[in-house]
């Protein structure tokens, strides 16, 4: 069960928990989705993959992921999520910060042509 969630080109969002501080999302990319290149100004995130394969950018380094890994996403890094396999992807994220708003996101790259 989720308190709200969002569809996106490449794919969605469930927000799980949210009280000061900190949200909980489990995010779900489709086959191919990828989200936009971007850091944030206000939060920092921890990610784990539950389900597929991810590839996950933060700043230089690029890793593929399976069930289980996890990553910090440090503030004002420059990260990505993407899905580069077969099936879904999804991972629980734990954002971290005194806003935590979906406009604090910077975008340097996105295959969707969003700002």
């Amino acid at each position: 069960m989720s308190l709200y969630s969002e569809n996106r080109p490449w794919g969605s969002f469930y927000v799980i928990e949210e009280q000061p501080g900190f949200k909980v999302k489990r995010i779900v990319v489709k086959e191919g989705g990828r989200l936009s290149l971007q850091s944030h100004k206000h939060r920092w995130e921890h990610w784990t993959v539950v389900e597929g394969t991810a590839t996950i950018t933060v700043d230089d380094k690029v890793v593929a992921m399976s069930r289980g890994g996890s990553v910090d996403i440090p503030l004002h890094a420059k990260h990505r999520l993407e899905n580069l396999h077969k099936g879904e992807v999804t991972i629980i994220e734990v954002q971290f910060g005194d806003y935590l708003g979906e406009d604090d996101i910077v975008r340097y790259d996105d295959a969707y042509a969003r700002t």
